[in-house]
């Protein structure tokens, strides 16, 4: 398992073998949470996919709303 070490400012390098089969490219956000219950940090690649965008006062169906929700869950 390959280990990071953490600069002068927080900062964590991915390591090139776990960015190539996470697919994380320069320039990518990632997610970042804590697990206490197993004591880990967990870095999540980015999301991939299509997103819409949508202006404010778009009338949405609940069908839309749902298939959003499902992408969001998936990635």
């Amino acid at each position: 398992m390959p280990v990071s070490k953490v600069n002068s400012n927080y900062q964590v390098t991915i390591p090139k073998d776990v960015r190539e089969r996470a697919k994380i490219s320069k320039g990518d956000s990632v997610l970042v949470e804590y697990d206490e219950e197993e004591a880990v940090v967990r870095v999540k690649p980015p999301l991939r996919g299509k997103r819409k965008t949508l202006r404010l006062g778009e009338n949405l169906s609940v069908k839309e709303i749902e298939e959003a929700i499902e992408r969001g869950r998936t990635g």
